[in-house]
C-alpha cells in the first residue's frame, strides 16, 4: 500500500483547503457587514466577529490535521495519540458538513467533501495499529498453541 503518497496527498488538500474556508467566511462575514441586520435581537457586529473566529478556527484546524498528515508522510509512521484524534474530528466534520452541502450547495460538493473524508480516513487507516515503522508489514499474529 501506498501509505506515503496518500497521507502527502492529504496534507496537500486540507492545505488548499484551508484557505478556502477562511475565505468563504469572509465573505460571509462581508454579507453580515453589508446587511447590518440583526438576528432576534443579536448585535450585527458580533455577528460578524464570530463569522471571521468561525472562519479563522475552521482554517487553524484544517491547518493542524494538514501538518499532521504531511508529518506521517515525511516519516511514514502513525501520527500519535493527538494526531489520530485531529484526524478523526476532520474527518467527522467533513461527513456533516457534506451530509449539510449535497442539500444546500449541491453534488459537486458533496463530491468534494466525501473525497476529503476518505483521503483522511485512507490515511488513518493505512497508518492503523498494526503498522510498524521499518517493517512495511503488519505484525503476525502469535500461532496458538
Amino acid at each position: 500500500m501506498a501509505r506515503r503518497p496518500i497521507a502527502l496527498v492529504t496534507a496537500a488538500v486540507l492545505f488548499l483547503e484551508a484557505p478556502g474556508i477562511v475565505a468563504i467566511n469572509a465573505l460571509m462575514a462581508g454579507f453580515l457587514e453589508a446587511q447590518s441586520m440583526s438576528l432576534a435581537g443579536m448585535d450585527p457586529d458580533a455577528m460578524v466577529a464570530g463569522t471571521w473566529g468561525l472562519g479563522i478556527g475552521s482554517g487553524v484546524a484544517l491547518v493542524l490535521c494538514a501538518l499532521v498528515a504531511l508529518v506521517a508522510g515525511v516519516r511514514d509512521r502513525r501520527p500519535g495519540r493527538l494526531g489520530r484524534g485531529l484526524l478523526i474530528g476532520c474527518a467527522i466534520v467533513h461527513g456533516v458538513l457534506g451530509a449539510v452541502a449535497v442539500g444546500l450547495l449541491g453534488w459537486p460538493a458533496f463530491a468534494f467533501l466525501m473525497t476529503v473524508l476518505g483521503l483522511v480516513a485512507l490515511t488513518l487507516v493505512a497508518y492503523g495499529k498494526e503498522y510498524e515503522a521499518g517493517t512495511g508489514a503488519p505484525e503476525e499474529a502469535p500461532a496458538a498453541g
